[in-house]
């Protein structure tokens, strides 16, 4: 597991009128760094979305429908696991979670099976000078989405 990655494992509560599930608390970890933005993107089958890294913020993400193939990358050079990738399947499919992961952190990902609706919680506002971004075929990052 790469440093500063979480993984919330979520309760659902179903009933015979549908599902609830709590995704995000005020008690988690993002919140002790200000809530900025809560996004949502649509992802057709096949796109992948790519690289990308934040340089002061944390980001939360919350897979509502599809599937996609989430990579991770360290890039914090005084990060214990500077360097380190890791991959899961995140999605409807899947047991239902939210992943976070903190500033330097590049992430990615491909939807395996769309269309996928994604949310995310960011402790910013959008801002293009926060970001980092590298294209997903980039040969300075060694990982090919299949």
């Amino acid at each position: 597991m790469i440093e500063g990655v979480k993984i919330k494992m979520l309760q659902t509560h179903i009933d015979a009128r549908g599902f609830f599930r709590e995704l995000i608390r005020r008690e988690d970890d993002i919140f002790s760094e200000g809530f900025g933005q809560l996004s949502h993107s649509l992802v057709h089958q096949g796109v992948v979305k790519a690289w990308h890294a934040h340089k002061i913020q944390t980001q939360w993400n919350y897979v509502v429908t599809g599937l996609i193939k989430v990579v991770l990358l360290d890039l914090r050079e005084g990060s214990s696991t500077y360097k380190e990738f890791i991959e899961f399947i995140a999605g409807e499919k899947q047991p239902a979670q939210v992943y976070c992961f903190p500033a330097g952190v590049l992430h990615g990902y491909k939807c395996i099976e769309g269309p996928m609706n994604i949310i995310y919680v960011t402790s910013g506002t959008y801002d293009i000078e926060e970001e980092i971004r590298i294209p997903h075929d980039s040969r300075d990052i060694n990982y090919k989405f299949e």
